[in-house]
């Protein structure tokens, strides 16, 4: 399949010598959804809008749709819709006229039908009329959206679309970008909220330092680096590990009444099974055990450490 976005080799240092990223190189497909993940500073910002032709391009290329983004800029425009950080509306504007007016900025003819086609799914109607000065963070962010996809962009940059967004409102949100990717729209999600990708993302890609760590299937991913965690609940409180025991690197708690077991899913069943043979073997019975499987979090901060 031909990426709709192809970024080769792209470098961007600033004035100040800070080299904000470094030989980055991705390919995102039509139709899915891709979360960019990384800390603050890492360059999702800053290749989001280079990629928006906000940031001006250092070394390397990017086109959308086959576009070169220097080379034809208008075209490429056209095509995005990007939901930035900032809260960045005319305050004394109504709802209607804003998103409206954003419509028209890209040279689209008039169409109330599909503005009021996008309020309502964005539980904006009732606030058509309002100036955007009278309403909540949630809601400007909202309009916000309704902005960005005013022109029917086929590529949508959602950059920490969920800031200042209750957890009401942010599963709304989600429901409406599954929609969106229905009807063949593109996402791009940066986030800090890390079940926002694991809930909704197709592809997640690891940025630390301006550099690509990862990129890969969500499913993939947690199950290549996802981890399991075997809690053992003791009959009987154990003052020290039985040196047969010490291969499965077991972790007591404080009191002695649990252990806990870190093992790898694709080693599964046969490692657990061992350590429940030893276990026996050992003479400790057990009153109940639990599994824990690694969220997308738990991989995040592992690869971002590592």
């Amino acid at each position: 399949m031909t990426p709709i976005i192809s970024i080769v080799n792209v470098s961007k240092t600033y004035a100040s010598g800070f080299r904000a990223l470094d030989k980055i190189s991705l390919d995102v497909y039509p139709g899915e959804i891709f979360a960019l993940l990384g800390p603050n500073g890492a360059g999702k910002t800053t290749l989001i809008g280079l990629v928006c032709g906000i940031v001006r391009p250092g070394e390397g290329q990017v086109t959308i749709a086959g576009r070169d983004i220097v080379a034809d800029p208008v075209a490429v425009r056209s095509i995005i819709g990007l939901v930035p950080q900032e809260l960045t509306t005319d305050a004394f504007e109504t709802v209607w006229a804003t998103v409206s007016f954003s419509r028209g900025l890209f040279g689209k003819r008039p169409d109330p039908a599909y503005i009021e086609k996008t309020l309502k799914a964005l539980s904006l109607w009732d606030k058509k009329d309002s100036r955007i000065r009278t309403l909540s963070g949630g809601m400007k962010r909202r309009v916000m959206i309704a902005k960005a996809l005013a022109h029917e962009p086929r590529l949508l940059f959602l950059d920490e679309p969920s800031a200042g967004v209750d957890v009401a409102l942010r599963k709304d949100m989600w429901a409406m970008v599954r929609q969106l990717r229905e009807q063949g729209v593109t996402i791009v999600l940066t986030t800090h909220y890390i079940e926002e990708a694991e809930e909704m993302a197709d592809r997640v890609g690891v940025i630390n330092h301006g550099r690509i760590v990862i990129v890969e299937d969500k499913a993939s991913l947690m199950h290549k680096l996802g981890k399991k965690q075997l809690t053992l609940q003791l009959q009987r409180p154990l003052a020290e590990i039985p040196p047969s025991l010490a291969a499965h690197h077991l972790i007591p708690n404080a009191e002695g009444t649990e252990l806990t077991y870190l093992y790898d899913p694709r080693g599964a069943p046969d490692a657990v099974a061992a350590l429940l043979d030893d276990l026996r073997d050992a003479g400790i019975r057990l009153n109940d055990l639990q599994t824990q499987q690694s969220s997308l979090e738990d991989i995040f901060v592992s690869l971002v450490e590592g």
